[in-house]
């Protein structure tokens, strides 16, 4: 029998488990958290063109360099697929008189450039934007609410403009040397908001997804009013930001002389296209518009896109300038003017 020293007789034993060394404290705390990579990056599609209008296939990732404030970037993605569509289509519902027959007659063929991957919202303005069809990936439905919609126009009538307007005695005009009077330039009197548009167009489409090319699908004789809630540098800037690219198409281009409504307004179709990197339009026959709406979402459809993160970017300014080029002569390119840094996509 094993006797232990020290403990009565009869009585029970039971051993101890052996002591737990403590933990360090890197064992006791949780499990550190996941280190995020946080990349920024910037995505510019880019439409090749040639001499004669053309746009160019077929080129490769080192036929392009891009800049930004004048440093070249490196091109981390690059693709030439096609891409599916997200499209406004943005329809002026005050043109002048002559246009109205010709647009009415073509608006059907709008529905027949967009595929079964693409969504497309139809909206029509004047002094306010008013959204006919929200986003639909049915082309049947756009066809229907594309032919029943009916525009409206606007006279044009001729009010007289002091720079060139013939003088007067009494408020009758004195005769000039030939005997005809003079008139005063013709003025479209529209209360066109085409910045509001334009804006509002913009942000239907910023929730879009970053994998679909976002369009505004323009046509408007470019009319504009001057009483925007949105100025033409908040657009744009709301454009840029939310990665839109504006393809117009002009129904006029018959300038009048003086300072008109007209000529302020067409040379922004030109200026939001370009801004964008979209591309802008001309054409008045019915026939011609026909033929432009498969162009444009052809062009959009087809832009090689470039993708990089900005390397030496001065980080105490929010806009920086793109520039795209090509290592072929003779080639026109459309890009996007520029980015937001508080835009841009972090973490994606």
């Amino acid at each position: 029998m094993l006797l232990l020293l020290g403990v009565p007789a009869g009585a029970q034993f039971q051993a101890q488990p052996p002591a737990t060394p403590p933990q360090a404290p890197s064992q006791r705390s949780q499990n550190p958290p996941p280190i995020i990579s946080r990349t920024e990056t910037v995505v510019v599609p880019v439409t090749v063109k040639d001499s004669r209008g053309q746009l160019v296939a077929g080129l490769e990732k080192g036929d392009f360099r891009i800049f930004s404030d004048g440093v070249e970037q490196v091109i981390s993605r690059f693709s030439s697929d096609a891409v599916p569509l997200s499209a406004v289509v943005l329809v002026d519902d005050d043109l002048p008189e002559r246009a109205v027959a010709d647009v009415q007659k073509s608006l059907v063929a709008i529905a027949a450039g967009f595929g079964p991957r693409d969504e497309v919202a139809f909206v029509k303005f004047d002094q306010y934007p008013t959204t006919v069809l929200d986003f639909s990936f049915n082309n049947d439905q756009l066809f229907t609410q594309l032919k029943r919609f009916e525009l409206n126009s606007h006279p044009t009538q001729i009010i007289a403009d002091a720079t060139t307007a013939p003088p007067t005695i009494n408020g009758q005009p004195l005769p000039t040397a030939t005997g005809i009077p003079l008139h005063g330039a013709k003025r479209a009197q529209s209360t066109n908001s085409l910045d509001d548009a334009l804006f509002a167009a913009g942000d239907m489409l910023k929730t879009r997804g970053r994998d679909r090319r976002k369009i505004i699908f323009l046509i408007s004789d470019g009319s504009n009013s001057r009483n925007n809630h949105h100025t033409f540098e908040e657009t744009l800037r709301s454009l840029l930001i939310a990665d839109v690219s504006v393809y117009s198409i002009s129904t006029t281009r018959s300038v009048p002389v003086g300072r008109s409504l007209l000529q302020h307004g067409a040379s922004e179709l030109d200026k939001y296209a370009d801004g964008t990197g979209g591309d802008a339009f001309f054409a008045s026959k019915a026939q011609d518009l026909e033929r432009l709406y498969s162009d444009v979402t052809e062009q959009a459809r087809n832009e090689y896109t470039l993708t990089f993160s900005p390397q030496e970017a001065d980080r105490t300014k929010d806009f920086h300038s793109i520039e795209v080029r090509v290592e072929q002569p003779g080639l026109r390119i459309s890009s996007r003017e520029g980015y937001y840094q508080s835009a841009i996509a972090v973490g994606r």
